[in-house]
C-alpha cells in the first residue's frame, strides 16, 4: 500500500504538465481562397507559447485555439490588418513576426543596423591604430 502512495507522490507533479485536449475537429473553410488567406495569415503570426514558431507550424494547444480564433475573425468579415491589430492588442507586438515601425519598436527594427555600424567603427579604429603603431622597417643605413 505504501508503494502505491509513493508512486502517486512521484507521478502527481507530472500531471501539471498535461495540456487539456482541445477541439480535435478540423477547420472548415468557406472557399479555397479563404483557406489560402488563412494559411498566409497564420504564417505571419507567432505562437505565443513556442516563441520561434509560426501559428501555422505550432502544435501547442494555444496555437490551435488561436488558429480557430483567426478563422472565426475571418468569418466575421475582418480584414487581415484588423485581425493582426486585434491579436497585437491582445497578446502584444510579439505575436507579429513583422511588428509595426513606431517609436517603441525602433530598437527592434534598427538595433541590428546600429550594432553592425558600431562593429564596423570598432574594426576601423583597430585597423587605424594598428597601422600607425607599426614600427618602421630597418634600413641599410642603420647600425645594430
Amino acid at each position: 500500500m505504501t508503494h502505491v502512495w509513493l508512486l502517486l507522490l512521484v507521478l502527481l507533479p507530472w500531471s501539471a504538465f498535461a495540456q487539456p485536449v482541445g477541439n480535435p475537429a478540423p477547420l472548415h473553410y468557406a472557399s479555397v481562397e479563404e483557406e489560402a488567406r488563412f494559411h498566409a495569415l497564420t504564417a505571419e503570426l507567432r505562437c505565443v507559447q513556442c516563441q520561434n514558431q509560426s501559428l501555422a507550424d505550432s502544435n501547442a494547444q494555444i496555437a490551435q485555439d488561436l488558429r480557430r480564433e483567426v478563422l472565426a475573425l475571418m468569418h466575421e468579415g475582418r480584414s487581415d490588418a484588423q485581425i493582426r491589430q486585434f491579436l497585437g492588442a491582445r497578446y502584444g507586438e510579439f505575436v507579429l513576426y513583422r511588428p509595426r515601425v513606431e517609436a517603441r519598436t525602433w530598437l527592434l527594427w534598427f538595433g541590428p543596423l546600429l550594432v553592425f555600424l558600431l562593429g564596423v567603427g570598432a574594426v576601423v579604429q583597430v585597423v587605424r591604430k594598428h597601422s600607425t603603431s607599426t614600427p618602421a622597417l630597418p634600413t641599410d643605413e642603420q647600425e645594430w
